[in-house]
């Protein structure tokens, strides 16, 4: 075997690892599909009516509102795994199994690799139930086959983003509570962005904020594929940011990870 045959051999075993660990201790799991359920639940049926006729136009009325608001808490759901990496990597190397695994000849970026991929898929199962209750609550796509595709396609890239940079916060962080602590602005930014309302209803300050921080374009995006309006130039911004943010995490992952002793 070559030595590219045996990393990701190394790596689907670790993948193994962390999915069977998120099998048997699935509370951080649903936490994560619990929280953009509960925001989806509160700014449609209690928020909803007020913020729909605020914003006018199509979005008048709770039931309206959610075509507007559910590509916002889809995107929540993806910033929502990020907790969980980063607390899955923080236990791992206080609990000193990573010291175990430099002792075996294993892969080293098996590691790393093995919890990104695995939360990937763990947070994109998160993201079709989320997508479920919504449909469920009314909320009415016109997205066909391709507009889906991209938009799941949006949703990986931005997850993966996210993963890595969560996986360096887990290496850096002293304890699984800080690990905790220190993802928080992921699920929060979207709030400062378009999922919720229009930038354009923020004060100035906080609309340029609005406009330029990198959820709003992916939510823009997202809103566009999944409802067929017009999308301009946030695809190119969207797909730059996550590409951006992929590196940078990556390259902080790797780092923070051979400086461990």
């Amino acid at each position: 075997m070559t030595t590219m045959s045996y990393a990701v051999s190394d790596s689907m075993t670790m993948l193994r690892r962390n999915l069977k660990h998120a099998q048997r201790y699935p509370a951080m799991t649903v936490s994560v599909v619990a929280m953009p359920v509960v925001m989806l639940l509160l700014f449609t049926y209690v928020f909803g009516g007020a913020l729909g006729n605020g914003i006018g136009g199509t979005a008048t009325g709770g039931t309206a509102y959610i075509d507007y608001v559910a590509p916002g808490i889809i995107l929540m759901a993806a910033t929502s795994g990020a907790l969980a990496t980063a607390v899955g990597v923080s236990v791992d190397m206080t609990e000193g199994i990573v010291n175990r695994f430099r002792t075996m000849a294993i892969s080293r970026a098996s590691f790393l690799t093995g919890h990104v991929v695995g939360s990937v898929i763990q947070t994109l199962v998160s993201i079709a139930a989320v997508i479920g209750v919504a449909l469920l609550m009314g909320f009415r796509p016109g997205a066909g086959p391709a507009e889906w595709a991209a938009a799941v396609g949006l949703l990986t890239l931005l997850t993966f983003a996210l993963t890595w940079l969560a996986a360096a916060i887990g290496l850096v962080a002293r304890n699984p509570e800080t690990a905790s602590n220190i993802p928080l602005p992921f699920q929060f930014l979207p709030f400062v962005g378009s999922a919720i309302v229009p930038p354009e209803s923020m004060p100035t300050g906080l609309r340029w904020f609005a406009e330029y921080q990198p959820y709003t374009p992916v939510i823009e995006t997202l809103r566009g594929l999944l409802m067929g309006t017009s999308i301009g130039s946030s695809g190119i911004a969207a797909v730059a940011w996550c590409l951006g943010l992929t590196a940078a995490g990556y390259w902080w992952a790797r780092s923070a990870f051979r400086r461990v002793k």
